[in-house]
C-alpha cells in the first residue's frame, strides 16, 4: 500500500513538476547533462544512478527532495532515450539551446564530477563515447563563459 502511495505521489509531481519545483528548469538542465553522459552506455548500470544520487545530494545538501527529483528526472530522460522517444542528438541540441538561452547554466556543467561516470563505462566504445561527450560539454562551457 505504501508503494502505491509513493507511485501516485510521484506521478502527480511528475505531471506538475514545473509548477511545484522551484527553479525546475535548472534541475531539468542538470538532469539532461547526467542523462547525456549515462546514455553513452546501452544498458546503464545501477551504479550510474547511485552516482547521480550521490552527486545530487552534494549539489543540494539541504534539500533531499530536490536531490531525489534530480535523480527521477535523469531516469526519465534515460527512459525516453531507451524507448526512442528522445535521441541523444536532440538531447545535445537541447543542452546547447539551454546554455545559449541561459548562459549561467554553463557553470552547472561540472566536468570533474562527470568524469566519475567514465569508471562505469560498460566497454571501451562507451568509454570513448563518454570522453567525447565530456569534451563537448567542456568546450560548450568554456565558450559560453568566455563570451560573458
Amino acid at each position: 500500500m505504501k508503494r502505491l502511495g509513493f507511485q501516485l505521489k510521484n506521478k502527480f509531481f511528475n505531471m506538475f513538476r514545473e509548477i511545484f519545483v522551484h527553479h525546475y528548469n535548472s534541475l531539468d538542465f542538470r538532469a539532461k547533462i547526467f542523462a547525456l553522459i549515462i546514455a553513452a552506455n546501452d544498458k546503464p548500470k545501477l551504479e550510474n544512478f547511485i552516482l547521480v544520487k550521490t552527486l545530487a545530494t552534494q549539489i543540494y545538501p539541504n534539500d533531499p527532495d530536490r536531490a531525489n527529483m534530480l535523480l527521477l528526472t535523469t531516469k526519465e530522460f534515460i527512459d525516453k532515450i531507451n524507448s526512442k522517444k528522445l535521441s541523444v542528438d536532440k538531447l545535445v541540441q537541447s543542452i546547447s539551446s539551454n546554455v545559449k538561452l541561459v548562459p549561467r547554466y554553463a557553470k552547472k556543467i561540472d566536468i570533474e564530477s562527470l568524469e566519475k561516470f567514465l569508471d562505469l563505462a560498460e566497454d571501451e566504445d562507451a568509454y570513448y563515447y563518454q570522453k567525447n561527450i565530456l569534451e563537448f560539454l567542456e568546450r560548450l562551457k568554456k565558450e559560453t563563459l568566455k563570451e560573458k
